[in-house]
């Protein structure tokens, strides 16, 4: 298999941080894989390279877990939803079945109603085997994930609370049987405790999948902003049909309050449309015949026909929901430190288990059975990494989701994380800070030549270019009844302008530094165009047959919320720059207009991305806003990549983040949405890391000499549980987060 192939499974028996260790291990060692990611929130792997899934799936299931490939992602979210709500549920009655037989069994130890182990042996004989009914009832899925491990050489959670519980129950059954081999003061059962700690972990395990399953809310939204059928116009008729029956160049027909079914070009009629779920703007957007429309936007006041043009996989819609569940299944830097410690954590919490029944068993007091028993089962069920493995994978998909609100498409956890380091931010000036929409302002010609033949000449020459600058120059001599005339030898100079020949002459049309390169006398045109270029207009040269005939400006808009954004970055305390091929005057004078730190002008777009390199040896962590294709190099050379356009291109390969509506503030509200998700998993892990590094030494019975406090193996259970569910309960906060009040 030579092509690089992605595959997405769906992992189950994983339950906790270490599981997501072995997965990876077992993926990363299949030959073909380059990148293997295991999310243990969304019991997923995102796996890509030289490989088939079928041997994928082999290598998971000999680790000791389930897989399957995942072929339909709208379908994976609904079986994976059906499976979680039975889950839930079946979690919730065993956690009930469990407190109702160990409540009377503990409101019976503590109140002195039972008798003597050894006064009673048939009486305690049934205890034991109520508690182990109701152990394997509530419990077997902890005891038969253990034993999966085990075979596979691994352990999990499922090993400490099987390990912790069976050993509770087995010792007081031993002391049930053969009272006599303890002394008197030893002889106590722990059947309660082992009930109520399958208890106590069923209700977390249930409390943290409802609150888990809140998390892929922005998914369910995205995936619900389709239709189900479209109306389509064939043979003169127009007829619902399913929207997977659509297809290309097909005609389809939207009227008014209706979703927009796929990706087209309007052909006939106008209308209104709302695109805040692509954008995040709440204005609608006017459309007209050739405009184009994008699936999942919705119509506002009028009827329209329209041609398709991207169906299935390739809608824009279609792309959001990809990126967005790549970005949610992707591990930070962060994420994967965690993975590395979560995958040494269990049997290293094995190892201090062990050494605490020793301990006890040589140096505590009577009854020293009793101790032992009852601290090595407090640390195995109080140390599982639950909250660990999943302090990061829960706030990156809330995250993420919450930027795709914004229209703000991360394209992985890294990006998420470095996006709230930034110090400085590099900005290109066309496009991004402009409308990226020029206008011809002036036409001024030497002597001898008349505007409309400057202007003619000049859309004769740029009519073969697609550069925003010479769209504006061709549409204005169409505005003046002129057609651009045929040339030959048309050549486009990159970072300086175009030639070719016109009318049987060469024609230049350029910056200064051609006219410099070709020799071209100005003719005092030097002093104009300085004057033009201060003005924030882009001047431009035009030579025929070597001699200047004059210069044609254009100017492209400053957008109206760039100044509100530049100084929001700058709140925040980052340096803007702007860079641009543009004149320095030029570029100097939109810089003060909206406030720019610095302007580096005049630059080739090969040498951008030495300019962000340069900021970066100079210890800056840099951000680089562009279009996505001139400024590719740039891009890929910052920190973090900001694509920024109209929202039907989303998939720019060069960028790390795509910015779904035109304006700079979501390169702020990219960064707010950065710094708050990194806050909210550094409090996660320094919950779940603090609860472990605390917890596990007093487990262990460190109190116990100076203040005489043991941990209850309930106590335990119900702290495990807890902090499971208030690491998702704080990851859950960022879906009420909002940017700021000024970002719209």
């Amino acid at each position: 298999m030579n092509k690089i192939q992605e595959h997405r499974l769906s992992v189950g028996g994983m339950s906790c941080a270490g599981c997501v260790a072995s997965v990876e291990k077992a993926l990363n060692a299949v030959p073909g894989v380059e990148t293997a990611s295991v999310s243990f929130a969304e019991h997923a792997a995102q796996v890509s390279g030289r490989v088939d899934a079928d041997t994928l799936i082999k290598a998971v299931v000999d680790a000791g877990y389930e897989a399957a490939e995942v072929k339909d992602l709208d379908r994976e979210q609904e079986e994976r939803e059906a499976a979680e709500r039975e889950a839930y549920r079946g979690r919730f009655r065993k956690a009930g079945v469990a407190a109702l037989v160990g409540t009377p069994l503990m409101v019976g130890e503590m109140a002195g109603w039972f008798p003597a182990i050894a006064d009673a042996p048939l009486f305690w004989l049934l205890i034991a085997a109520v508690a182990g009914a109701t152990m394997y009832y509530a419990g077997r899925h902890f005891f038969i994930g253990a034993w999966k491990q085990f075979r596979h050489h691994n352990a999990n959670m499922d090993t400490l609370i099987a390990m912790g519980t069976g050993a509770a129950w087995l010792y007081s059954l031993a002391i049930t049987l053969f009272p006599d081999s303890v002394p008197s003061i030893a002889q106590h059962a722990y059947y309660e405790a082992a009930v109520f700690i399958i208890a106590f972990i069923n209700f977390g395990q249930a409390l943290e999948m409802r609150a888990r399953s809140r998390t892929s809310e922005a998914i369910k939204r995205l995936i619900g902003l389709q239709p189900k059928t479209a109306r389509v116009v064939r043979e003169g008729k127009e007829l619902d049909v399913p929207i997977i029956e659509v297809g290309v160049e097909e005609s389809v027909r939207v009227r008014p309050g209706e979703r927009i079914p796929v990706d087209g070009v309007v052909i006939d009629g106008q209308s209104s449309v709302d695109e805040a779920m692509l954008t995040g703007e709440p204005l609608p957007v006017e459309k007209r015949i050739g405009d184009e429309v994008v699936g999942g936007t919705i119509n506002k006041t009028g009827s329209f026909l329209y041609q398709a043009k991207r169906i299935g996989k390739d809608t824009v819609l279609a792309c959001i929901i990809d990126m967005v569940r790549q970005a949610q299944a992707s591990k930070p830097a962060i994420g994967r430190l965690v993975d590395r410690v979560a995958g040494v954590f269990v049997p290293s919490v094995m190892i201090v288990a062990v050494f605490t029944f020793l301990a006890w068993l040589n140096w505590g007091p009577d009854p020293r059975i009793s101790f032992a028993i009852v601290a090595t089962v407090t640390v195995l069920i109080i140390a599982c990494p639950c909250a660990l493995g999943l302090a990061t994978p829960i706030s990156i998909m809330i995250g993420v989701g919450k930027a795709a609100q914004y229209g703000v498409l991360i394209r992985n956890g890294e990006a998420l994380q470095q996006a709230g380091k930034l110090t400085t931010i590099v900005l290109d000036k066309t496009g991004t800070v402009t409308e990226g929409r020029p206008t011809v302002t002036s036409v001024v010609p030497t002597e001898g030549w008349e505007e409309d033949e400057l202007l003619h000449a000049a859309a004769s020459v740029e009519a073969g270019s697609e550069h925003p600058l010479a769209q504006a120059i061709v549409e204005a001599a169409k505005e003046r009844g002129m057609q651009p005339e045929a040339v030959e030898g048309f050549a486009a100079l990159s970072g300086r302008g175009v030639s070719a020949e016109w009318r049987g002459q060469t024609v230049l049309f350029g910056n200064l530094r051609l006219m410099g390169e070709q020799g071209v006398g100005l003719g005092g045109l030097e002093s104009r165009f300085g004057e033009l270029a201060a003005e924030a207009q882009t001047p431009m040269l035009l030579a025929v047959a070597g001699r200047a005939a004059g210069i044609i400006t254009v100017a492209d808009p400053v957008k109206s919320d760039s100044a509100g954004a530049v100084s929001r970055l700058k709140r925040e305390g980052l340096k803007v720059v702007m860079i641009t091929g543009d004149y320095q005057a030029a570029a100097d004078a939109v810089g003060r207009q909206v406030g720019i730190d610095q302007v580096i002008a005049e630059v080739l777009p090969e040498h951008k991305s030495d300019a962000v390199a340069k900021l970066q040896a100079e210890g800056e962590i840099v951000g680089m806003v562009g279009d996505g294709i001139n400024d590719a190099p740039a891009l890929a050379r910052a920190n973090v990549g900001f694509a920024i356009g109209s929202g039907t291109d989303v998939a720019i390969e060069s960028a790390d983040v795509t910015l779904m509506r035109g304006s700079l503030h979501g390169v702020a509200d990219a960064i707010a949405i950065s710094q708050a998700t990194v806050r909210n998993i550094k409090q996660n892990l320094f919950g779940a890391f603090i609860y472990n590094t605390l917890g596990i030494p007093v487990a262990a019975g460190v109190l116990y000499p100076f203040i005489g406090l043991l941990l209850n193996p309930m106590i335990a259970g119900a702290a495990m549980a807890a902090s499971s569910v208030t690491v998702v309960t704080n990851a859950n906060r960022l879906r009420f987060f909002r940017a700021g009040e000024d970002s719209k």
